[in-house]
């Protein structure tokens, strides 16, 4: 099991979410949360006072590699929108898998001013074939070097040579699983 996070042990125990249920969330441009649904409460087990105004990485998994989350800010820093499998963890611990698609928000001036995120629930036939095992693969390389950023630049070379060897963008990877 993952080391500690924010003082939380990860419990071990997955939550579900209905297929027709969304979890929503919204960010300011430093990441803190702005709104979330009362999807993402329930599933997180905090209270819309107790996440707002605070970094949306509260509900990270320690599982979750930093590299796909560095990938994730530098597509929608750079404006455009991104889809990825997530592993989450709630105040007590337990997790959820959600396959998110994260976009920016634009003001009138098509200026980035936040972010938005729908979650859905994500297909277990792909995490236990496909994203576990990457993930883990991942996790492992950010893990080998004494240096954190180190490690999330090798995972990331990593993964970009795995997209690069199968001929395929990130996105078409996610998309054609």
């Amino acid at each position: 099991m993952s080391e500690k996070r924010s003082g939380i042990q990860p419990s071990g125990k997955e939550r579900l979410f209905k297929p027709e249920e969304l979890i929503v969330s919204k960010t300011d441009l430093k990441g803190r949360i702005t709104y979330a649904n009362e999807v993402f409460l329930r599933l997180s087990d905090y209270s819309e006072k107790e996440v707002l105004g605070q970094p949306h990485s509260m509900i990270r998994h320690p599982d979750m590699p930093r590299c796909v989350f560095k990938l994730l800010w530098d597509h929608i820093s750079a404006g455009k929108e991104i889809f990825a499998y997530v592993i989450n963890m709630g105040k007590n611990g337990d997790h959820y898998w959600v396959y998110a698609h994260v976009t920016p928000t634009f003001d009138a001036q098509h200026n980035v001013i936040g972010y938005h995120s729908n979650r859905r629930v994500a297909d277990p036939e792909i995490l236990k074939n496909k994203i576990i095992p990457l993930y883990a693969e991942l996790r492992e390389i950010e893990e080998s070097t004494q240096n954190r950023k180190d490690g999330m630049q090798a995972a990331s070379d990593a993964l970009a040579r795995k997209l690069s060897d199968a001929g395929v963008a990130y996105d078409k990877f996610i998309q054609g699983l």
